[in-house]
């Protein structure tokens, strides 16, 4: 394993008193053409409270070298193999000693610089935060808004009609999130959101966008393994019933939406 940041050499960064520590983690693998801006937008962060974390999937592109010219501005790294991107996320959380929790994985980016510092300004505190996310391509060029709305008042029984929330703008108190389930190989976030949801009570819509999510590409072999992960985890969460008339639901929605000539 390979590893460094200022936190690996001892260093400890002086936080503003008062304000809450959000420990950002992003986990990537051999994506070079996309890590710097993701780095950059949180590095450039208005925000003085941030603990920057980064998990590496042992990639042999050039990304440790863009890794290694921020080390002095990232809490700490970490490369070496993993077991897929939840196993990953599970390292960078197990390190992460923030009051909250985001994550922002490569070629994703917070939506503008002061992203951080409305969010711990302008609302009191609370279990979780969210908000609107858009879309981008690997150039950065904005696709418009995600297509699932978010609700206004968000609980763990939202999810029962999907990932109603992006997770890539969910920030989480630490204590309330438990380790992904490494079971499930695409899905696992949802059941991760759900799961932090239902410990906590304090959900705040902050009313902004807070991230920009990187379009994916899904095969259609991972499509289907996706969405059969996701209908076990919510058959778990809501039971038989309930989530077979949820997915008839939703399955009526998406058609709704590919009629409608819109991008996914």
């Amino acid at each position: 394993m390979q590893t460094g940041g200022y936190r690996s050499r001892g260093t400890k960064k002086e936080y503003q008193p008062g304000k809450p520590v959000l420990s950002v983690i992003t986990v990537v693998y051999q994506a070079e053409k996309l890590l710097e801006r993701t780095m950059e937008s949180v590095l450039n962060q208005d925000y003085p409270n941030i603990e920057y974390i980064i998990v590496d999937g042992a990639s042999k592109d050039g990304t440790l070298d863009i890794i290694h010219r921020y080390d002095d501005q990232v809490a700490i790294w970490i490369s070496e193999k993993d077991q897929g991107i939840y196993d990953a996320m599970n390292k960078g959380q197990s390190l992460a000693t923030g009051d909250y929790l985001l994550f922002l994985n490569a070629g994703d980016e917070f939506f503008d610089p002061q992203v951080c510092t409305k969010i711990f300004t302008d609302f009191p505190e609370a279990d979780a935060y969210y908000g609107e996310t858009e879309i981008i391509s690997e150039e950065g060029a904005l696709l418009g808004r995600r297509r699932l709305n978010i609700p206004e008042k968000l609980s763990w029984k939202s999810l029962q009609y999907g990932m109603v929330v992006c997770h890539q703008s969910f920030i989480v108190r630490r204590t309330l999130a438990l380790p992904y389930n490494t079971e499930y190989r695409i899905s696992a976030d949802i059941d991760w959101v759900i799961n932090s949801l239902k410990k906590g009570g304090t959900f705040i819509n902050t009313g902004i966008y807070i991230s920009k999510f990187l379009e994916g590409g899904m095969s259609n072999q991972q499509m289907k393994r996706g969405l059969t992960e996701r209908y076990h985890i919510l058959r778990q969460h809501f039971g038989f019933i309930p989530n077979l008339l949820n997915h008839i639901y939703i399955a009526f929605r998406l058609a709704g939406h590919l009629l409608s000539g819109k991008k996914i």
